[in-house]
């Protein structure tokens, strides 16, 4: 029997044991692991890049092929306990050292790896490829020749020359110091340390909700812990052998010791070993026991250190740190380890009474054994794989899930995540009833960043909807992973009315609890999905009327209102011509408010201008429209540097080239109309008024041949060859029969202009009636359908891209070529304008002449010369303009036209037909109507075959 001193310490000790009054942590190392990072944290095609990289792979098609060949082919795997065993199991079989792999996987499962059983069923099909295998092998050959090239050629090592071998004493000093090296650099840090990093990493995301510090005392007294204080005996104590006892006397020492130990103290015979990190607790027995005694106390013991690990592990995961999970597992535990101290407690009446031998005491302690493993095994895993939050609970579910057919097993770790799972759950219920995030310690599988959403109207690159709520990958429970998705756009949903200042409360809202049936929690989550899309749907299309938005945009961004764009042009036209610097852009906006008003005659119409009025602007682009879309179609790619390079800093825009217009939209109404889809907008905007300027420039050129030719009529139809032969060179009757003499000359002109606005205009009728319109329709009746927001973005994002695309906006090489067909039609008219230009100016002269006479001697001398001077210009322009280079610039103009648009024509036919881009094809219809460019375009086709065969 001990003293009675001591009787009181240990009476104490396992008070403070049994009730956890204090929640303290007292492991001195612990090692930071890096948790197996899942792939989808990463771009498609960052992956794909770094694959092709590492494989060293140069395929025709590049990266984009590969991606568009895997997102094709891309399913989601569901991990079964029989594939995972099987890819196991073939995976030993493959590998040269079977008992290594195993050791490594079970290590890496102990961690609780994300993604381990995927991988390691993606690496058990790769081996049943034979082909893949011997690439990979070869590839892996050659890397690895490559790299003892480069490390021989680099780098040369001299060793010094030893005069002597080293002795085994040598030797085995070397190996002890190598061994601890090794050890303390794989050691883990201590707790103090751990923590502190866990808070930082907390405290920096979280600045507003600091996580709380327990004092410093709780940490300083091991003594509050409950487990082992491993120290030396104090001096003057010395203990008997416990061998020199007769055999019965042995056999009570040791169950008054194995009863401390139990609970966490050092017996006189049976002392804890000190542990570094996670090991297990082992213990030291006195050398002299008989051997049968010793035999049963070793089965005994295994119980006393899994009472270590669980007390250590209760003590350490309480700091606020860990998180609530931890917490609430602990907590569980906690509950468990007060009815095996209770057990402790009976057991130790009964050694009182004298009533509990050795065999008793392992009979009563047998059935506590179980699950004294179940929960060190469980607490080891989770400090292994440092799991938090949503690893905790995936960890404990896999584990429930893996016991089945052990019933005992199977309800402990039932009880365990249950009860683990209630603070997350009551985080999932606030998020997908509310829209609430309550996460304080960062455990929920959503997390929240801080982004305005006033910043959607004002920053391209800000995607409030895809990066304020982000799901956190290693977050997510298993038992939730086919829901995560519909978690996150649950509470999204709420979130996006609660900003609007609504307060919205599912109305199917109940508590989840934890069950193996999925099906139970997988309902309510439903439930809460279809209401939130419901509210938010409702509230976007009804109250803020979404629809009539858009159509609002549509009216003016593609050109609905062709009526206000005519008027539109008229007013701005002087204004808009000027450079972008000297432009006013309230004087825009004035014109723009006139236009607007000018086709407002009804009570709707005027109605629908004074909304416009509050949210159409005018914006003057930094680019043009074609730099713009190259610049777009080229981000990421060497082509932007190239383009950046090209283009000089300081191009001076006119106000056509710069001018877009903008749109205002106001929260919630944001979230679909956002600044990328305001961008995608102004592009189809800007080409198609690029277009319609160009039109424009056509048509004022078409009314101006009508003037010439009008005017023509008017003057005499008969001029002799006398007449003409006798004015003299510079003479009036001389310009005069030339201007008759003009219609010839211009109709190759003539001709010309009209295949430019044939062009223009069929390209314009494409884009509006064959594009735009039936894409807008198929959106509209798609919007009618949508049952969330989600499928509403997807539908307006769906149908920009296709009018981007179909209007080939997407396609650098069909946009260079447009852009040198507009080019070209600009440069056409800007001529055709000066030559006619100097004949107005000419037949005014010659008019204003015929009724002046030529000059008089009593004219003053300034009105002759100027007279004679005016007749001289215009001459020479005329004699410009019957010369042979307007019929040679013309012709130039006609051929650069021809042959830029059969290009266009043949890519477009390429497109259509390898690309299967069949909206395209339309174009050929439209501009070869008669088949005039058929003939050519099929030598074309020819040619190219040929060449590709040779």
């Amino acid at each position: 029997m001990l003293p009675a001193n001591k009787q009181k310490k240990s009476r104490r000790r396992l008070r403070l044991g049994a009730y956890g009054l204090v929640v303290v942590a007292l492991q001195r190392y612990k090692r930071l692991l890096t948790a197996a990072r899942t792939m989808s944290e990463f771009r498609i095609h960052h992956d794909v890049n770094e694959l092709l990289s590492l494989l060293q792979v140069r395929g025709a098609d590049g990266a984009e092929g590969y991606i568009d060949l895997l997102q094709k082919h891309r399913t989601p795997y569901v991990t079964t306990t029989v594939s995972a065993h099987n890819a196991k199991v073939k995976l030993a079989e493959f590998s040269k050292t079977p008992e290594d792999f195993l050791r490594k996987y079970e290590e890496l499962k102990s961690k609780n790896a994300r993604n381990l059983d995927p991988l390691v069923y993606l690496l058990s099909k790769l081996c049943e490829d034979k082909e893949a295998l011997q690439f990979l092998q070869q590839n892996a050959k050659e890397r690895s020749e490559s790299s003892a090239n480069t490390s021989t050629t680099t780098t040369s090592y001299t060793l010094p020359q030893t005069s002597s071998k080293m002795s085994m004493q040598e030797l085995e000093e070397l190996r002890k110091k190598l061994g601890n090296v090794t050890a303390s650099s794989n050691a883990p840090l201590p707790a103090e340390v751990t923590r502190k990093m866990l808070r930082d990493k907390h405290n920096k995301k979280n600045p507003t909700q600091p996580i709380p510090v327990f004092p410093n005392w709780v940490y300083d007294r091991p003594a509050l812990v409950g487990d082992f204080i491993t120290s030396p005996l104090p001096p003057g104590e010395t203990a008997a052998a416990i061998g020199t006892m007769p055999l019965a006397a042995q056999e009570q020492a040791l169950v008054e010791d194995l009863l401390f130990v139990l609970v966490g103290v050092d017996g006189r015979d049976i002392t804890a070993q000190p542990v570094l990190g996670r090991q297990n607790r082992s213990f030291i027995i006195d050398a002299t026991l008989d051997m049968s005694v010793k035999e049963l106390v070793n089965r005994i013991l295994p119980v006393a250190s899994y009472y270590s690990t669980i007390t250590r592990f209760i003590e350490e995961k309480s700091s606020f740190e860990y998180g609530q999970v931890n917490h609430a597992l602990t907590a569980a535990m906690r509950t468990l380890m007060k009815e095996y101290l209770i057990l402790v407690t009976q057991l130790e009446h009964l050694q009182r009474q004298g009533l509990l031998s050795l065999q008793k005491l392992w009979f009563y302690i047998q059935p506590t054994m179980r699950t004294m493993e179940l929960l060190a095994s469980i607490a080891s895993s989770v400090d292994k794989g440092e799991c938090m939050g949503g690893s905790t609970l995936s960890l404990l579910h896999d584990r429930t899930f893996n016991y089945t057919g052990d019933t005992q097993a199977q309800e402990l770790c039932l009880y365990l995540t249950k009860a683990a799972s209630v603070p997350y759950f009551e985080i999932l219920e606030k998020w997908i009833y509310r829209g609430i995030i309550k996460d304080p310690y960062s455990e929920f599988m959503v997390e929240e960043h801080e982004l305005q959403k006033e910043k959607i109207q004002e920053d391209y690159n800000d995607k409030y909807w895809d990066q304020r709520y982000t799901i956190v990958q290693h977050r997510i429970p298993s038992f939730l992973q086919k829901m995560a998705d519909k978690i996150l756009s649950t509470g999204k949903y709420l979130n996006v009315v609660r900003e609007c200042g609504r307060d919205v409360t599912c109305p199917d809202a109940k508590e989840v609890l934890y069950t193996l049936k999925e099906r139970a929690y997988v309902e309510q989550i439903e439930k809460a999905y279809n209401y939130a899309s419901k509210v938010l749907l409702n509230f976007l299309m009804e109250e803020k009327e979404l629809v009539s938005r858009l159509r609002s945009i549509k009216h003016y961004f593609l050109m609905d209102k062709g009526d206000f764009f005519v008027h539109f042009m008229d007013l701005t036209e002087e204004e808009l011509k000027k450079p972008v610097d000297d432009i006013v852009p309230p004087r825009l906006e004035a014109l723009l408010e006139l236009a607007l008003r000018m086709i407002g005659s009804h009570e709707l119409e005027v109605r629908w201008v004074k909304g416009c009025l509050v949210f159409l602007q005018i914006d003057l682009m930094p680019h043009d429209v074609i730099t713009q879309l190259l610049r777009v179609l080229a981000i990421e790619t060497k082509q932007e540097k190239a383009i950046i390079n090209a283009e000089p800093a300081d191009v001076a825009l006119s106000g056509l080239e710069a001018f877009s217009f903008d749109y205002i939209v106001k929260w919630p109404l944001s979230l679909i109309i956002n600044r990328k889809a305001l961008t995608r907008y102004q592009m189809l905007f800007r080409h198609m008024f690029y277009c319609k300027h160009v039109e424009r420039l056509l048509c004022n050129f078409w009314i101006s041949n009508k003037d010439f030719k009008q005017n023509s009529s008017r003057s005499p139809k008969v001029v002799s060859l006398c007449d003409i032969l006798s004015c003299e060179p510079a003479g009036p009757m001389h310009v005069f029969t030339r201007l008759q003499l003009l219609p010839c000359r211009f109709a190759a002109a003539f001709a010309l202009r009209q295949r430019m606005l044939n062009f223009v205009q069929n390209i314009q009728y494409y884009m509006m009636f064959e594009v735009m319109e039936p894409n807008w329709h198929i959106m509209e009746n798609n919007l009618k359908t949508a049952s969330n927001i989600d499928d509403v973005l997807c539908h307006h994002t769906s149908f920009l891209d296709n009018c981007l695309k179909d209007c080939m906006l997407t396609n650098p090489e069909l946009l260079r070529i447009f852009s040198k067909l507009m080019a070209v039609c600009i440069m056409f008219t800007n001529c055709m304008q000066r030559v006619t230009q100097s004949m107005r100016l000419e037949r005014l002269s010659l008019e204003q002449g015929n009724m002046d006479g030529p000059p008089t001697q009593g004219e003053p001398g300034e009105e002759s010369e100027r007279k004679r001077l005016t007749t001289k210009f215009l001459a020479e322009h005329m004699d410009a303009i019957h010369s042979d280079g307007l019929e040679a610039t013309i012709g130039k103009f006609d051929s650069n036209f021809s042959m830029l648009l059969l290009d266009l024509l043949d890519k477009l036919s390429i497109y259509s037909t390898n690309d299967c881009e069949h909206s395209m094809i339309s174009i050929i219809y439209r501009l070869d109507f008669n088949g005039f460019y058929t003939e050519r375009l099929e030598r074309m086709a020819i040619e190219r075959s040929q060449k590709s065969a040779a």
